[in-house]
């Protein structure tokens, strides 16, 4: 039996090392991604081997299994035997263009979905990347796309462990389009959520509005501002984590307003926590160059997307003590208190305005800038 063994390990390492020098000599040949690169085939491999697996690459992704498995010991203590919260969350990008000032789809992929988990109060640990390719995507951008992706997860010492590709032919697509799931562990030891935010709360938010959405419209337009606006996006884990340590419980909800804004971000606390929300005009940041923009284009800043802000809503009595912790770290120099939670008229938002008068505060209407995350 143990000279079978022997055999056995012996003829398991030869598969092994035959494998590895297979996957040494695949390189992708093409400038150029074709439909082949989806067909499942040797194509397929090679994308996957030459460009796609040596960028991301880490153990539970090297395996190229059909799921990845992640013991939960490799993340957390399990010693007093309480299995910890799990944060699960889902996203997709069809942001046009694909490179835009201050980032690219990539980028927004690894931040957003972190910043879907950091909202919950979870760390992050490790992410899903599906890719769907148009049919002549040049192969450098994907590789700079990938390169942005395995770059922001290792600065978040978090894993690309499981990913998809797809090809769709020429011109049933727009260049690239990635589709994110992401894991965290609950951090947090008290509740959180919107349906906590109660009336006297104070609502912050960490710095100036506006700067993604007006950044991939004027790119995408072909527009030039005095000033080159930059989009925000980055992750906003730390930037949390340094809030829970210090404020605990007194944070009631976190929210990040990508998609329809601030306003419309506002707007879902209010109805879900059934409360109202004050907002002050003169209290919300705005550079100059996003105002400028936004009276050229007829927008309004609140009802832009953000890809590296949040909104945080506190109790009363340590609204300053939040604003200053938020004011120390790097991603919250700009933090504003910004508004406070009333108790009616239920479920709405109202912004006093620069001039001292009173205006509803609503939903975005329509989608007057399309595919910007």
């Amino acid at each position: 039996m143990g000279q079978v063994r022997r055999t056995q390990e012996e003829v398991l390492d030869n598969i092994t090392k035959a494998q590895q020098a297979r996957r040494r000599h695949m390189t992708l040949k093409q400038d150029i991604i074709t439909m082949s690169h989806g067909a499942g085939g040797k194509s397929s491999h090679e994308l996957i081997e030459g460009l796609i697996r040596p960028i991301l690459a880490n153990p539970v992704l090297d395996a190229l299994d059909d799921a990845a498995v992640l013991p939960l010991s490799r993340f957390v203590s399990l010693d007093n035997g309480n299995l910890p919260e799990l944060a699960f969350t889902t996203d997709s990008y069809t942001v046009s263009p694909v490179k835009f000032p201050g980032g690219n789809i990539g980028d927004l992929a690894v931040n957003g979905t972190v910043n879907d988990l950091a909202m919950s109060g979870a760390r992050p640990i490790a992410l899903s990347l599906g890719l769907i390719l148009e049919e002549g995507l040049p192969v450098a951008l994907l590789r700079e796309v990938l390169e942005s992706i395995a770059v922001h997860a290792k600065e978040l010492g978090i894993s690309i462990v499981t990913g998809d590709t797809k090809v769709v032919p020429r011109g049933k697509g727009d260049g690239l389009y990635i589709n994110t799931a992401g894991i965290g562990i609950v951090e947090r030891t008290w509740p959180m959520g919107q349906h906590l935010i109660q009336p006297g709360d104070k609502v912050l938010i960490s710095g100036s509005v506006g700067d993604h959405g007006i950044a991939v419209m004027l790119r995408r337009e072909g527009l030039e501002m005095e000033s080159e606006v930059q989009s925000d996006t980055q992750s906003l884990y730390d930037l949390v984590h340094h809030l829970f340590v210090h404020m605990g419980s007194a944070i009631h909800a976190l929210k990040d307003p990508t998609r329809g804004g601030v306003a419309t971000t506002l707007n879902e606390m209010a109805v879900s926590s059934d409360v109202a929300i004050k907002v002050y005009e003169d209290a919300v940041p705005v550079k100059e160059s996003v105002r400028g923009a936004c009276e050229i284009l007829g927008l309004d800043p609140l009802t832009i997307a953000n890809e590296g802000k949040m909104l945080v809503v506190v109790a009363k009595e340590r609204a300053d003590e939040a604003l200053s912790l938020m004011r120390q770290h790097p991603k919250g120099q700009d933090a504003r208190i910004i508004g406070e939670v009333q108790e009616e008229p239920r479920g709405m938002v109202f912004l006093q305005t620069l001039l001292g008068g009173t205006r509803v505060l609503d939903m975005l209407v329509g989608d007057p800038l399309p595919r910007i995350c």
